[in-house]
């Protein structure tokens, strides 16, 4: 897999694109139609790599601009299948369809190029994850008289230097067509994160009615939490840590209910418990451990999950996410790559996160992530132990409770769709020229700017 710094543009060659009105690299949004309340159209193309992190934060976005943006929105996904693990509603057997008010059309050479002459560039085209569009795409971009803006939707990362490479400009190398690099980020000077309108709103009304709360857990087969029950919703990739923990779980003298989605772990769980397969509806014991499998759980209803319970270990992006806006503390699972990479985005994080907390929290904190996430994939001995680990992180829950909450508040000013729309109607500007489809953020009623992108 190709890193985001081999993607980036040349500096030099692209910081002054914007001021130079290069109406190449510009978008010409009267191109569509002169109706000033038609909506918006928007293709976000998505390659589902290895797991549910990218087309789950396609899914997220689609959505968000359809029913908070009243833009038309076509999804391209390269794998209904697994797509369809997250939203059941999905047919994996139909190359066009809608769900959630979404046009999802699969990505296929075949199918482009059977359909292609009726596609027609969307005024906004996403290319998630540098996935790379098709050529013939490409070539119908060029084609048009007004050029699409083209944003290439990064992966998250909090290192110093996202900010110092969001919204840049990257000509492309012989064609006349502009690609914006759009970096997610924990900092208002990156674009920020996806956050539905209401969704704090929902999570708060959720945390504080018990009575829902216990239809959450009627409905997942869940009994009700006890009185001294800690509970655990546990979504992580392979984890040779992940033994020692269980093991470290079982030896307090609290009681801990850890519910495992269906998932990539689940062979690790059936190990520990000295079982050959578990599956759903599973119920395993090990002294003070209760382990329920549960089945996999669809985006909203992850989310209930999240809020739910009073710890909760994540992986990837997508779920990171939510895990913070959850408000919850939260065990992060970097996705691994090659020669470690990730340990240095995993320190990137965790020194931003634990700013303002008390010096003794951070630091169990850091032991806990550091024992989950070093040696993760190849086989190396976590650098801490397990038990000790949490012992210390349990001491000072109430603090990190305290924190998780006070950084979902701080984070929930910088919408990552906001910020978006705000740069596209910047670059529209810069033209000088009447934007007839009204591409402008204050057509939004309810929306509230914010300062990334």
């Amino acid at each position: 897999m190709r890193t985001t710094s081999d993607r980036l543009p040349n500096i030099e060659a692209c910081s002054t694109i914007i001021e130079s009105h290069d109406v190449r690299a510009m978008y010409l949004l009267t191109h569509v139609t002169n109706e000033m309340d038609k909506p918006i159209t928007c293709d976000i193309f998505c390659v589902v790599i290895d797991n549910f992190g990218d087309i789950g934060v396609c899914w997220r976005l689609a959505k968000q601009l359809v029913h908070e943006h009243d833009m038309t929105v076509r999804l391209w996904v390269d794998d209904l299948l697994s797509f369809r693990r997250l939203h059941s509603a999905i047919c994996p057997d139909m190359p066009i369809q809608h769900c959630s008010g979404v046009e999802i059309r699969q990505w296929e050479t075949i199918f482009l190029e059977l359909s292609f002459p009726k596609v027609e560039p969307a005024q906004l085209v996403i290319e998630a994850f540098a996935c790379e569009l098709p050529e013939r795409y490409v070539a119908a971009m060029v084609a048009q008289k007004c050029k699409s803006i083209w944003i290439n939707l990064e992966y998250l990362s909090a290192e110093e230097w996202v900010a110092g490479c969001h919204c840049l400009p990257s000509p492309h190398p012989s064609l006349p067509l502009t690609k914006y690099f759009f970096f997610p980020g924990f900092t208002p000077q990156t674009g920020g994160l996806l956050l539905e309108r209401d969704l704090i709103a929902r999570r708060d009304a959720f945390q504080n009615e018990l009575h829902t709360q216990a239809a959450f857990w009627r409905a997942l087969g869940v009994p009700l939490p006890k009185p001294d029950e800690v509970r655990v919703s546990l979504f992580c990739y392979e984890n040779f840590a992940l033994p020692e923990l269980f093991s470290a779980w079982a030896k307090t003298n609290i009681p801990i209910l850890c519910l495992v989605p269906k998932g990539c772990v689940l062979p690790q769980v059936a190990a520990f418990f000295e079982r050959e397969i578990v599956v759903a509806g599973d119920i395993l014991q090990c002294d003070n451990l209760e382990v329920r499998i549960l089945p996999f759980i669809e985006q909203e209803r992850y989310d209930e999950l999240l809020w739910a319970c009073d710890i909760n270990f994540v992986r990837g992006e997508d779920s990171c996410v939510r895990a913070q806006w959850a408000g919850k503390p939260f065990v992060w699972n970097i996705y691994p790559q090659q020669d470690n990479v990730h340990i240095k985005k995993l320190y990137a994080f965790m020194e931003l996160y634990c700013v303002g907390l008390q010096p003794d929290a951070a630091q169990a904190l850091y032991s806990l992530w550091e024992g989950w996430n070093i040696g993760h994939n190849i086989g190396q001995t976590a650098s801490t132990n397990s038990k000790h680990a949490w012992d210390e992180y349990w001491k000072h829950i109430a603090l990190l409770q305290t924190h998780a909450h006070e950084w979902s508040q701080h984070l929930s000013g910088n919408s990552l769709v906001l910020n978006l729309l705000n740069f596209v109607e910047k670059i529209d500007r810069i033209c000088n020229l009447e934007c007839k489809s009204d591409f402008r953020v204050s057509r939004y009623e309810n929306s509230t700017r914010t300062t990334g992108g």
